[in-house]
């Protein structure tokens, strides 16, 4: 399969309708389809937000105004990255880092939550993380971005297929989960997805119009600040930053705030659903995206991401994917409000 012949779409996350499942045995049973119409907090009994509220780990941000998005030449317009606009946001808390596979561990141990990606059955995985042996059994590939692979037994607990496990990973933030399954997670944990002016504010450290969290240089002093692909996209990683996949939430030196991997690692999902254009006439204080849409804002790029495909690490970067999708790059944090 020529990994390089299709055409580049905007963003290294693959969407769940794109799956091309006439070609697969999966005869998702009536009772779970209709199972995955619901609200996923109806699947497990949810203690109250009060009770579950645990504020003693999590970033108090004090809010005000800072300037929100970019017109750098490095952005995609075509986003809504740009134009430049001063944003007001209320005071509020933010988890240091994105939720890892411990602590969604301990969610589906406390409540049986079943994840929607486990009643799907099947997820995205990146090509060059399938085992040899799930390899051979995957006969369904994303065609506009044929390094998507649609691997049966994917989730959380086995992100590269029925035979991986994330023994060895507990610290690294959880994957193969959906939007609907962080929303559950944090309604669980007393707290809420970040707003895209939150996360942006949050991984922005206190700077300025920077392009990445640490400033405008992508390494300080030859360091590496952040899990991205080195090499050639999709067929070669070199790893220079250390990981092929994903890295513990904590890697790398944390920004100006105190939060870690704010760019690369895993795409971190937003409460807003996305719109290109709804920021140049929506709201300027405590903005929340469009009231309704088909795809849910992501930010902060992912270890996939690389300047030749999806220059998409960078704080102003923006990109999104439909409630229902799972992948290896696409985890999510917490917030809260003060």
């Amino acid at each position: 399969m020529d990994l390089q012949s299709s055409s580049i779409q905007p963003c290294c996350a693959a969407k769940r309708s794109e799956a091309n499942l006439n070609s697969l045995n999966l005869n998702v049973p009536l009772d779970v389809q209709a199972s995955l119409q619901l609200d996923p907090r109806d699947k497990a009994v949810l203690p109250s937000d009060h009770e579950r509220a645990e504020l003693q780990n999590m970033v108090h941000l004090a809010g005000g105004s800072f300037l929100m998005g970019t017109d750098d030449s490095e952005g995609f317009p075509a986003d809504g990255e740009g134009p430049i606009r001063e944003v007001t946001l209320e005071p509020f808390y933010m988890d240091p880092c994105a939720v890892s596979n411990a602590e969604f561990a301990r969610f589906i141990d406390e409540t049986g939550y079943a994840t929607e990606t486990e009643q799907f059955g099947w997820s995205f995985v990146f090509h060059a993380l399938v085992s040899p042996e799930t390899a051979k059994k995957v006969v369904s590939v994303v065609q506009s971005t044929p390094w998507w692979w649609v691997v049966q037994g994917a989730d959380w607990r086995h992100p590269e297929g029925p035979d991986s496990d994330i023994a060895s990973r507990l610290d690294h933030p959880v994957a193969q989960v959906t939007w609907k399954d962080a929303e559950a997670y944090c309604r669980w944990a007393g707290k809420r997805l970040p707003t895209e002016a939150e996360w942006e504010y949050a991984a922005r450290g206190g700077l300025m119009q920077k392009r990445y969290p640490w400033g405008d240089e992508l390494k300080q002093g030859g360091e590496h600040r952040c899990n991205i692909w080195q090499g050639k996209f999709p067929t070669k990683n070199h790893a220079s930053d250390g990981y092929v996949g994903t890295s513990p939430v904590n890697a790398y030196l944390p920004n100006g705030y105190g939060l870690y991997n704010m760019s690369g690692n895993v795409w971190e999902m937003c409460s807003d659903w996305f719109s290109p254009n709804d920021h140049l006439t929506g709201p300027r204080h405590n903005p929340k995206g469009p009231a309704k849409g088909t795809a849910k804002s992501m930010r902060g790029g992912s270890f996939l991401c690389h300047k030749s495909y999806c220059n998409r690490y960078r704080v102003a970067a923006r990109s999104s994917n439909t409630p229902d999708s799972s992948s290896s790059n696409i985890g999510f944090r917490c917030a809260r409000d003060a």
